[in-house]
């Protein structure tokens, strides 16, 4: 009789430690984000089609008054990788050869973040491999803990006026349009790189 007893109390034991160190996930999401896309389109008038673009796809976060606050900015960036927008990657898509600060861009699709340098003195655009943050299940609020492919130069300066949210702009001359200016706007921040692009034969 005491082992009749003892058999269900001894499942209902393993059960529970078994639901104890199940592993707990919840989702989060589903809804609408505040995203935003900046293109560049080129296109063949004598072909009548696209000859190509790229295209820079990012969430909008919103700037917050303690970020004005220059010490609490540094601690935020100072020998950090930023996400560069919220939510899902900041995503760079091209199907046309890039220069980008310099750094040769092959056509492709890439993660992008801003690296800060652990004294303040430079701001690079960081470009991440999207397989290994797929491979990993890296949600871009874990931006820090994925390898960096490689890195370009970008420029940082006080803006003119304060951008309540993110926004990311690209520009050119009508008569130079493969000379484009990537600019970041977010509160006080203003950072911009020049991208060269190669246009086919």
């Amino acid at each position: 009789m005491k082992t009749g007893i003892l058999v269900p109390a001894f499942s209902l034991m393993l059960a529970m430690s078994t639901q104890a160190q199940a592993p707990k996930i919840s989702a989060e999401g589903g809804g609408t984000d505040d995203r935003a896309s900046a293109r560049v389109l080129y296109w063949d008038g004598t072909a009548n089609a696209a000859a190509g673009q790229f295209a820079i796809d990012y969430g909008r976060p919103a700037w917050k008054t303690q970020y004005d606050d220059p010490a609490t900015f540094d601690k935020m960036t100072k020998g950090q990788v930023w996400r560069m927008g919220s939510n899902f990657w900041t995503a760079l898509d091209t199907c046309l050869p890039l220069k980008i600060g310099g750094r040769s861009v092959e056509p492709g699709y890439y993660y992008l973040g801003v690296h800060r340098s652990a004294d303040g003195a430079s701001w690079s655009l960081a470009f991440i491999d999207p397989a290994a943050v797929r491979a990993a299940h890296l949600d871009a609020f874990d931006i820090r803990k994925a390898a960096i492919w490689f890195e370009t130069p970008i420029t940082m300066a006080n803006a003119a006026s304060k951008a309540q949210k993110l926004t990311i702009t690209l520009s050119y001359p009508k008569q130079d349009f493969t000379h484009v200016t990537m600019k970041l706007d977010w509160g006080n921040v203003e950072l911009t790189a020049p991208i060269e692009v190669e246009l086919p034969k």
